[in-house]
């Protein structure tokens, strides 16, 4: 039995002040949420249940989760009586039926773990091109005023180091590469939801988050983000398995909640929006070696190859945000370490692993880089 992640109610608040979003759309409104146990699925849930009771906005959620009693132990900290929270089990493949209306779907559900691109392609395309039919098929259904699709950064392929990523770049993706059963099947989700806009008139828009993190983070979660964390709490070297040659702009959970309840409320149909906080674009290694010396700790290089574990070859993505911040989308600026994004984010997850304690299922990880 593990104790619920927390996110901090100053961030909770920072969500639900942010003038941007157009609270009042969701008003009385039933909201889907796929991928909800995972790290931007449970801090935007817990923002809504939080903006719900604060503004009185009348709303209802629904998670879509795999194993109820997992997903209860996650939001324990946020199933308060009465809370406008409903669990529906099953899986995006494979939907139970969703009775009554649902206003707004936002679809984060994916296998996101690199090792599994390469040990279960089949698997990783199965999930995310019929999981994503399903939830289109059910905005259809329901008439949805508003439909975000998570996507990836990754659908860009290899963009060229010192070049601003736009949404209207044409990508580049190998389908011979089997690792490519990741953002190759997300380019094709991206397609469908075009699709469903332009022929049933869906009204689905696509979301193209840099790496996110910040409090909710599980201090067993995978990625690279909560290892860098672990060492720093830790007191012990950051180890990279690779040259740390990847550079690429974050974004705290936070903002990602805010820009994904931007795009849902204020985006077209058939639309890409990035998000990311361009302020800390930086490679791998530049960034542990910040961490290191901020934290009195050292950086040591234990190289394996790229293909053993699934990571991805070098990758350039630094994300232009324009057409996100057009619709009035801000990074909410907080009282960062030494003005350090980067550095403040790392600060605050550090300080929610403690209240994570034991062992729980963390749905929908996402592993870049190496441990």
């Amino acid at each position: 039995m593990c104790h619920a992640c927390v996110i901090p109610p100053e961030d909770l608040a920072s969500i639900c002040a942010a003038d941007f979003v157009p609270w009042e759309k969701l008003r009385g409104k039933t909201l889907l949420i796929t991928g909800a146990t995972g790290l931007i699925g449970f801090t935007l849930t817990s923002a809504l249940l939080y903006a719900n009771e604060k503004r009185g906005l009348g709303l209802t959620v629904l998670a879509l989760v795999r194993n109820e009693e997992q997903a209860r132990r996650r939001f324990g900290s946020v199933l308060a009586p009465g809370m406008p929270l409903r669990f529906l089990t099953g899986t995006v493949e494979e939907p139970p039926k969703v009775e009554g209306p649902v206003d707004y779907i936002i679809h984060g559900a994916s296998q996101t773990a690199s090792i599994a691109f390469v040990q279960q392609p089949v698997e990783t395309i199965r999930t995310s091109v019929l999981g994503t039919m399903r939830m289109l098929d059910l905005g259809r259904q329901k008439n949805v005023s508003g439909f975000v699709y998570l996507s990836s950064m990754e659908v860009y392929g290899h963009p060229p180091r010192g070049h601003k990523v736009k949404e209207t770049d044409i990508c580049s993706l190998r389908s011979a590469d089997v690792r490519g059963s990741y953002p190759i099947s997300k380019l094709q989700c991206e397609s469908l939801c075009c699709a469903y806009a332009a022929e049933y008139g869906v009204p689905a828009a696509i979301a193209r988050l840099a790496q996110t993190f910040g409090p909710g983070v599980h201090p067993e979660d995978t990625r690279i983000f909560a290892e860098f964390g672990r060492c720093i709490r830790d007191r012990r070297d950051i180890v990279l398995r690779t040259r740390g040659e990847t550079e690429r702009s974050y974004l705290y959970t936070a903002d990602a909640a805010t820009a994904l309840l931007t795009i849902l409320l204020k985006g077209q149909p058939g639309q890409a929006y990035n998000a990311a906080d361009e302020s800390t674009y930086c490679s791998i290694a530049e960034m542990a070696r910040r961490l290191a010396d901020a934290n009195g700790i050292g950086v040591r290089f234990a190289l394996e190859e790229n293909g053993k574990r699934g990571y991805p070859d070098p990758l350039y993505m630094d994300l232009d945000t324009s057409r996100l911040r057009a619709l009035g989308w801000t990074i909410r600026r907080r009282n960062a370490v030494g003005d350090d994004a980067l550095l403040f984010m790392f600060k605050k997850m550090i300080l929610s692993f403690s209240l994570c304690e034991g062992a729980c299922s963390v749905e929908g990880q996402r592993e870049e880089e190496p441990k």
